[in-house]
C-alpha cells in the first residue's frame, strides 16, 4: 500500500532530491545518460495531447542548452537497457526532434500503481492536463489500482469535490470532450452539460455567443422552471396556449349531455377528453350513457 502522505516528497526525489522518506526505491543516485531509442513512453501517461507549439519551443531550447533536467524513468521488465518514462515525456519527444542522441535519466522502482501516480502529480502539478486528461488518469486510478475518490484527492492534492467534478466530464459524449480537451469549452461550462440530451447544441451555442459559467447555470435553470411548468400543466390537462371557440363549445355540449366537467385538450392530431365525477354513482352514470 502507498503512502499518500509522503507522495509529495516522493515526487520531489523522482525529480532529483532523493531522500530516504521517498515511497519510490532509487536505483540511481546520479542521472546518467541512455540511448534515446532505449526509452520508451509510458502507456498509461494521462497525458495525450502535445501541442506543435510548446514542443517547438522546448526543442529550441534543448537545441540551445541541452535538457537540464533528467528525466525519471524506471526499468522495463525483463529488459536491462530498456526504460519506460515516468516523468518527462515532453522533454523525450522534443530531445528527438532536436536530434540528440542521448538523454540524461534517473531511474528508480516504482510499481505500476506508483508510476501513474506520479505521472498524474507531475502533470497536474504543472497544469499540464486538459480537465478530460486529468479525470481519465484519476478514473485509472480508482479502477486499475481501487483507489476511491478520497484517495485520489490525497494523491494529486486536490479536493475530494474537484476530483468528484471533474470525473463526471467523462459522461459526456466525445464530441462535447473534443471541445473540453481543445480548450474552446472550459470544465465549467461542460458541468452544466452533464446528463443534457442535446449537450452537444448547447456547447455550440455557449462557444458562439462567448457565454459564462454564470450565465449557462442562468440558462439551464430558466429552462427546468420551464420543463417543470409544461409538465404540471400537461398533468391538469391545460395547454399552453387559449383555447379556441370551438373547442369550448364541445366541451360544453359534451358536459351538457352527461351531465358532469368535461375538458378537451387537443395535442396535433390527436388529444386528450378528461372526464370529472365526484362518487361511483356518477361514474356508473357516466358508463351507462357511453354504453347505451
Amino acid at each position: 500500500m502507498v503512502d499518500h502522505s509522503r507522495l509529495g516528497r516522493g515526487l520531489a526525489s523522482l525529480m532529483g532530491e532523493v531522500s530516504e522518506e521517498s515511497p519510490v526505491a532509487e536505483v540511481s543516485r546520479k542521472p546518467r545518460k541512455a540511448p534515446i531509442e532505449n526509452i520508451v513512453a509510458n502507456p498509461r501517461n494521462p497525458r495525450r495531447a502535445f501541442t506543435e507549439a510548446e514542443l517547438a519551443e522546448l526543442t529550441a531550447s534543448i537545441k540551445e542548452r541541452g535538457i537540464i533536467q533528467p528525466i525519471v524513468v524506471r526499468a522495463v521488465a525483463g529488459s536491462n537497457d530498456k526504460f519506460e518514462i515516468i516523468a518527462g515525456e515532453r522533454r523525450w519527444r522534443s530531445a528527438q526532434r532536436a536530434g540528440l542522441h542521448e538523454v540524461p535519466i534517473a531511474i528508480v522502482e516504482a510499481t505500476d500503481a506508483q508510476a501513474l501516480e506520479f505521472a498524474i502529480i507531475e502533470n497536474v502539478q504543472r497544469a499540464d492536463l486538459n480537465p478530460i486528461e486529468e479525470a481519465a488518469g484519476y478514473l485509472a486510478l480508482m479502477e486499475e489500482f481501487n483507489h476511491g475518490q478520497d484517495d485520489v484527492a490525497q494523491i494529486v492534492g486536490k479536493s475530494r469535490s474537484h476530483v468528484a467534478n471533474l470525473l463526471r466530464l467523462l459522461k459526456l459524449s466525445e464530441p462535447v470532450k473534443a471541445l473540453v480537451q481543445s480548450g474552446e469549452l472550459s470544465a465549467g461550462h461542460a458541468r452544466q452539460l452533464v446528463g443534457q440530451p442535446n449537450a452537444l447544441e448547447i456547447a455550440k451555442d455557449i462557444i458562439l455567443r462567448g457565454l459564462s459559467v454564470r450565465q449557462v447555470e442562468q440558462d439551464m435553470r430558466k429552462d427546468g422552471a420551464n420543463q417543470v411548468r409544461d409538465l404540471k400543466n400537461e398533468a391538469k390537462g391545460h395547454t399552453s396556449g387559449a383555447k379556441d371557440a370551438d373547442t369550448k363549445a364541445l366541451e360544453r355540449r359534451l358536459s351538457d349531455t352527461l351531465g358532469l366537467e368535461v375538458t378537451v385538450d387537443h395535442r396535433g392530431e390527436g388529444g386528450t377528453l378528461m372526464i370529472k365525477y365526484k362518487d361511483l354513482d356518477q361514474l356508473d352514470s357516466v358508463l351507462r350513457k357511453l354504453g347505451g
